[in-house]
């Protein structure tokens, strides 16, 4: 009797449970994923219903409607970011550790409140609270 050679099965790869892990995948990043409308989220400021106190500020910054800013009482002469950079750095602590208040008139512009929190950090000031009124009732 001759016996021929043994012949080896072929090595084949299966794809259906790689399809399905995919799909598994697929479907939790679908529902995990949250996204956010921003054009309608409401904004009313500059009321805030929490009572927290937020300590002593050691410097505080006024802002009015037209955009103008007054440091500690003293209006500055215009409202330049570099002069309002260099009056916050003469009277910052130089360890770092002040603190700004930060007072803006309702009306005041968006702007003019981000230009203010940029100055406070070219001048080394980290710590920054925004004075906000109780909403009325």
């Amino acid at each position: 009797m001759k016996f021929g050679p043994r012949r080896r099965p072929e090595a084949s790869i299966e794809l259906t449970p790689l399809i399905d892990v995919v799909f598994l995948l697929l479907i939790f990043f679908m529902v995990s994923t949250s996204f956010v409308r921003e054009a309608r989220i409401a904004v009313d400021l500059p009321e805030a219903a929490d009572d927290a106190p937020a300590g002593e500020a050691g410097l505080a910054l006024s802002i009015d409607a037209a955009g103008g800013y007054a440091v500690n009482g003293h209006a500055l002469a215009d409202g330049e970011v570099a002069t309002l950079v260099g009056a916050l750095r003469r009277l910052a602590e130089p360890d770092g550790q002040s603190r700004l208040l930060i007072a803006a008139d309702a009306s005041a512009t968006h702007r003019a409140v981000v230009r203010a929190m940029d100055a406070a950090r070219r001048a080394g000031i980290a710590r920054i609270d925004i004075a906000t009124r109780e909403p009325e009732r």
